[in-house]
């Protein structure tokens, strides 16, 4: 098979409109991460991290509640079997973000061949046996083997991946084309999503492709600067998912005449994938932006306070504490009694009501506390992250 038949790989220079999306994403990622302490960025981060796995299994048609996502991070799983398996699977999803978030991933490229199978394997090796075994276009039953490529052939709809012995070289090409180190700051960006339609043509593993495919566009986006734990790509193309998988089948179209560029594939699809891709993107910033404004997310804050003030839940002074906890990053034990205007003793008192309902954390008994956001608190303080939970 002719390496050439996925070119090309990336759209042309001099596409304005895509060159725009990608300096108004940089734009727009610089002033969302200059909104928060970076401590109360970690802590929405946690947060993001479970809507990501939400939102890039359900486009796989797997819908766990984030209840359920949230207690299978306490190791709190169903007995029902069937809830029990997407907790793993989101569980899975969740550990390996945090890994990438961490920057302890792999230090390879991460359109490389090492890294997208770091991830396979990474997230696999976590899944509950029922969710590594598929069937191949033969029919027959394959096991799903971490990190692995596929050694048999597959269809996905209507659309042929190369053959399993040809995956190496199209891998190799796939390194080469979206190498960073050869393309500008700004063909970087358009390139991450060039690459995520082209990882998904190439189906290099026999399941997992999508999950992979999502989080190493998430890694590209943070290894370019414009990434972070604070927003997710996969709420974007979940919303939108008819879109984006009607996107990426036109993406898989030949080329169409003279005037759709000279590569085996259509380049006026490929354009057309890459602005929907970065449009999402620059949508989702905003969205966490307009979300994350201190000054709304405080006022979401005190009428959610006084709510459970009112009901006997929480006391007065809780919010005094938040407050500071929202604008400094974190608050030292001792001052408690002085933020909440009371004596040391109910200072104390109320501090421990707050770490009690998870709206404070701490590393610690003596460390300082910051801000945590537990999923009873979700919709009130964060609107329309998940659906109603």
């Amino acid at each position: 098979m002719n390496i050439s038949i996925f070119e090309p790989l990336l759209p042309p220079e001099g596409d304005a409109q895509l060159e725009e999306l990608a300096v108004r994403l940089v734009a727009r990622s610089n002033q969302l991460a200059g909104q928060l302490h970076p401590h109360v960025r970690a802590s929405i981060g946690d947060l993001v991290r479970s809507m990501n796995c939400y939102y890039s299994n359900l486009i796989e048609g797997h819908n766990t509640h984030p209840r359920d996502i949230d207690r299978a991070l306490n190791d709190d799983y169903s007995k029902d079997a069937g809830r029990r398996v997407l907790q793993h699977e989101a569980r899975a999803h969740i550990e390996v973000q945090r890994i990438i978030d961490a920057g302890h991933d792999p230090s390879d490229a991460p359109t490389s061949e090492r890294y997208s199978r770091w991830v396979h394997y990474e997230f696999c090796r976590r899944l509950p046996k029922e969710f590594l075994t598929v069937r191949s276009a033969s029919g027959r039953e394959v096991a799903v083997l971490p990190g692995e490529l596929r050694t048999g052939d597959v269809e996905v709809g209507h659309h042929i991946p190369p053959p399993a012995d040809e995956l190496p070289r199209f891998l190799r090409r796939f390194e080469q084309a979206y190498d960073p180190t050869n393309l500008s700051a700004t063909r970087r960006l358009i390139a991450v999503a060039a690459a995520h339609h082209r990882f998904l043509w190439m189906h290099p593993f026999f399941d997992g492709n999508g999950r992979v495919a999502r989080l190493v566009s998430h890694a590209t986006m943070l290894r370019n600067g414009v990434g972070s734990s604070v927003w997710s790509i996969s709420r974007g193309l979940a919303k939108t998912v008819e879109r984006y998988k009607s996107a990426l089948t036109l993406a898989d179209e030949t080329r169409r005449g003279d005037l759709d560029g000279r590569g085996n594939l259509s380049t006026l699809r490929l354009q057309e994938f890459c602005r929907y891709f970065l449009g999402v993107c620059i949508d989702q910033v905003n969205f966490m932006e307009s979300l994350l404004q201190p000054s709304e997310l405080l006022r979401r804050m005190k009428l959610y306070v006084d709510d459970e003030v009112s009901a006997n839940r929480l006391s007065k002074g809780s919010l005094d504490l938040l407050r500071e906890a929202l604008l400094s990053g974190e608050v030292e034990r001792g001052k408690a009694a002085d933020l909440t205007g009371y004596q040391v003793r109910r200072g104390r008192e109320i501090l421990a009501q707050l770490l009690k309902a998870g709206l404070l954390v701490s590393q610690g008994p003596r460390a300082p506390v910051r801000l945590g956001f537990p999923i009873d608190v979700v919709e009130r303080l964060f609107p329309l992250l998940f659906p109603a939970t």
